[in-house]
């Protein structure tokens, strides 16, 4: 968010912003499909089913990248058709999902170890 928010204010470049933000969507893909897939293996089904959405739109996004393109984000596209705004929006919509998530397993945690 904030490497979007210094994009969109002119105070980095779009290609050393998308430089920066491409290098973490592998391994965000990659972390968020093993964090789904444990979910399943575990039998945590309400977690799995929160999660498999974010997942398959993580790979989604991946695999759609046109072959010219420099990644998932291009600073020859970024300010084409408001993709800045779309990358912004989306990148805010990640953020409550994490925070909503991280709360969830905090809970599911204390309330494991907590005796009764």
């Amino acid at each position: 968010i904030i490497t979007l928010s210094d994009l969109e204010c002119d105070y980095i470049n779009a290609r050393s912003c998308c430089s920066k933000l491409n290098k973490w969507v592998v391994p965000e893909v990659i972390g968020h499909a093993v964090v789904t897939v444990l979910m399943l293996i575990s039998l945590h089904w309400f977690i799995f089913l929160l999660n498999l959405p974010v997942a398959t739109w993580n790979i989604y996004r991946y695999i759609m990248v046109p072959s010219g393109n420099m990644g998932v984000f291009d600073p020859t596209e970024i300010h084409n058709r408001g993709q800045l705004k779309s990358h912004m929006k989306e990148a805010m919509i990640k953020l409550g999902f994490h925070l909503l998530c991280f709360f969830m397993y905090l809970y599911r945690l204390v309330s494991r170890i907590a005796p009764k």
